[in-house]
This record gives structure tokens, sequence and C-alpha cells, in this order.
């Protein structure tokens, strides 16, 4: 099949980030965050329902449906509650910063299994011919202790809810990106359940990415095809104000390389020939560690080729470099104590490429950096 473009989506020494933001504002001319200097607030992510904490984002490649061209898809994690794991919305904004409902999860009317009921993550996807693909990593009262492993949630162009994905693989799931190719199109999923709740906030090295490929037609829902255990051994453990750190972004560069934000080692790793390899890469080659990053979450690629992630301890977005340089700091976030901390997930570049949208979650609010 011939591959095509992809749709979205530690502790830090303070000598040694001092150093980091020195390098980064001399080599900023050159980089994708360089030349955005402006923070601009779009809309409230709140929908009527009264959902909080946006997570996931993907831009609108078509018109169709109830989709716009160029309007921004939001997950909600909580619900009005802000019990996490709890959240079953899907908020579109436009870029001129009007919101609307484009769909409401009911756990109790999805046409497939979907372990522990919904409670919506940062996967999330928008598929050629308008598919929606969402994660769900669902409590039941907001705790790691009734985490559940959840599945993926496919919607058609109007909202509703088509077929879920569980099972083989599929625990947890946290984040993805996917690539459309001729017939159909590849999910790339994290998956951070893997003997997490078990092990009671310790540890555990067992966090995935499976490849998902799926065929897509004009009519019916899209037809899985095969999966794929590409990278295996991530860290991964609960946690009592995150619910669940492991890894997390996922962005596929122009040669077939994964980018993962691996976020407990704060490190990016790198998992080549993502879209045709046949077995698990592990935990993938080191691309940067430590210095910037700080706790990893979203994940994005630039225009450039650059990997843009958005940290969870400090409320920065770091650009690195397909070589490991980090070559810009901003940050986006101040609000908090430590500042930032918990913020950021959800980031994507503008369709123009000339800027980022990223949700904060600490003000329920889509944010454009430019």
């Amino acid at each position: 099949m011939t591959r095509g473009r992809v749709f979205r989506l530690g502790g830090v020494a303070t000598a040694a980030l001092a150093a980091v933001l020195q390098v980064s504002t001399a080599s900023a001319g050159g980089s994708f965050v360089g030349g955005l200097s402006k923070i601009t607030e779009i809309a409230s992510t709140v929908p009527v329902v009264g959902d909080v904490n946006p997570y996931g984002m993907a831009v609108v490649p078509q018109s169709g449906g109830d989709l716009t061209v160029g309007d921004v898809l939001i997950s909600n994690f909580n619900a009005a509650s802000n019990l996490q794991g709890t959240g079953t919305s899907i908020v579109e904004v436009s870029p001129r910063g009007s919101r609307r409902l484009f769909a409401r999860v009911d756990a109790a009317s999805l046409p497939g299994r979907c372990p522990g009921g919904v409670g919506l993550t940062t996967a999330l996807s928008v598929l050629p011919h308008g598919f929606v693909v969402v994660g769900s990593l669902p409590t039941t009262d907001g705790t790691a202790a009734t985490a559940r492993a959840g599945c993926l949630i496919v919607l058609n162009n109007e909202g509703r809810v088509v077929e879920t994905l569980s099972g083989d693989g599929i625990n947890g799931p946290w984040d993805m990106t996917a690539v459309a190719n001729t017939d159909g199109a590849d999910l790339f999923v994290t998956n951070v359940l893997n003997g997490t709740v078990a092990a009671g906030g310790v540890v555990v090295h067992r966090g995935t990415v499976v490849r998902i490929d799926l065929r897509i037609g004009w009519a019916g829902a899209p037809a899985e095809i095969s999966r794929t255990v590409i990278g295996s051994g991530f860290a991964e453990r609960t946690d009592p104000a995150a619910l669940v750190i492991g890894p997390t972004g996922v962005g596929l560069g122009g040669d077939g390389t994964l980018f993962v934000a691996d976020s407990l080692n704060s490190r990016v790793a790198a998992i080549p020939d993502a879209v045709s390899r046949r077995g698990s890469a592990g935990t993938g080659r080191d691309v940067s560690m430590a210095g910037a990053l700080n706790d990893p979450l979203g994940l994005t690629v630039a225009p450039n080729g650059d990997i843009l992630t958005v940290d969870g301890a400090d409320g920065n977005l770091v650009e690195t470099t397909p070589h490991g340089g980090q070559v810009a700091v901003r940050q986006l976030d101040s609000s908090g104590s430590p500042p930032g901390a918990g913020a950021l997930f959800g980031l994507v570049v503008t369709p123009s490429d000339r800027g980022l949208y990223f949700v904060d979650d600490a003000t329920n609010t889509l944010q454009l950096l430019h």
C-alpha cells in the first residue's frame, strides 16, 4: 500500500535547564517554535454538558457531515464532576472561536465492547471519509483503582458511534496518531494499563505502542485488517494526581519513524519503520533525554521535521531535532504549583503551518501559539 499524509496527533537540574534555555535562545531562529512568540486564547473547551480537562486534539482535514475543514476537535477526559476518566464529550471549535458539541458518547449505547465504559483520552484522530477515532480509558470514581482497559471508539462525521476496537493489545489507549494510505489508514496507539493498576503506583515496564491497520470505504465502518505491537517495555505507573503516567504522545516523521513521548523517563524515543515493521522495537532508540524534557506528554511533528513536545511538569513546549538537539523552549502555561504542572496535553500544528494549537486544561481553553 502507498502511504500518505499524517493526520494529527524525571526532574531537571537547574543548571542543566539553564544551559538548554541559553542554547534554545541562540538557535531558535532556525526552528519552528523560534518564529512563534504570541499566545492567543481561541475559546473555552467546556461544552454544554459541562465536561472539563481537555486532552486530545485533531484538526479536521475535510468538510463533511457535521465536520468543517480547519476546525479543531477536542476530547474531554473529565465529566462535569471533574472525576478523571469520566469525560464523554468531543467539542468542535472553529479558528474564530465558535464552539459546538460534536459528540457525546453514551457507554450504554456502544455497538461493541469497551471494558469499563467511557472516559475519553488524548487519543484522537480524524481519518479519511470523516471517521473520528477517540480513545477511552474509563474509571468509575476518578481513581486508578477503578481504571479499566477501555477501547478505541469510532464515530462517523455526524458524531454517531459506528464501532469499537478493544482487546488484543488495546489496554488503556492514552494517545494516538494516524496516517492515511490508498485504501485506509494506520493508527498508532500508546497503551498505559498493562499491569499498572495491579502494581499500585510502582513503575512497571509494560507500556506499548500498537499499530492498527484499517481499510476504509465510503460505506460502512472501517474494517480492521491487522494489529501489531511495534513498541513495548515503556515505563508506566498509576498516579493519584495524573491517574496514570506512561508513553503518551506519538508523531510520525516523514521517513516513517514514529516518535514517542516516554513520559516517566523524560525522553523522546524513535521507532523506525513504524508503518511496515512486523514486530516490536522495544522502547526504541533514544532521540533526546532530560535537559528541557520534563515529563513530556503531548507530541506532534513540526513542518520542518522537528519534534514538538509539551512538558507535564513545568508547562514548557520543547522543540527537538530528529538528531536529538533541543533547539527551542517556550513556556505555554505558568499557572498552578509548580507553574504549568499537568496543564498541557494535546497539541497540533495549524493547517497554515504557521502556528500551533494547544489545549490548556488548567483553564479549559484552546490556545494558539503564533
